[in-house]
């Protein structure tokens, strides 16, 4: 576990929840942000405050559904889902992050990979 939680660079929240949401389907906003957590390795702790915002200007976009259900705790959740748009702007949100990485490893060489 590293020493602290690492910022998340501005413009990748977006990346990591359509990812969490293509990975493991459905799910509520507590488990998305459980779930980016544990694949970290608690590396990056996303709060609550950054993380519904970002899922509400999805959910505009038309990049993501959502529905009431209960969660697997007993309590009323929202439950987001990808749509064919929200699979789409994954697509391009990973090729933009890998030109990003790309950019920074010509600067910072052996930083990445």
């Amino acid at each position: 576990m590293a020493d602290s939680p690492l910022a998340v660079v501005q413009g990748t929240l977006e990346l990591l929840v359509l990812k969490t949401l293509h990975s493991g389907g459905e799910q509520h906003g507590f488990a998305i942000l459980d779930f980016i957590r544990r694949a970290t390795d608690d590396r990056l702790v996303i709060e609550e405050g950054a993380l519904y915002p970002a899922l509400h200007r999805m959910e505009r976009r038309g990049w993501l559904l959502s529905d009431w259900g209960v969660s697997e705790k007993g309590r009323r959740a929202k439950y987001y889902r990808l749509t064919r748009a929200g699979e789409g702007a994954l697509a391009e949100e990973e090729r933009k992050w890998a030109a990003y990485v790309d950019a920074v490893a010509r600067i910072v060489p052996g930083a990445v990979g």
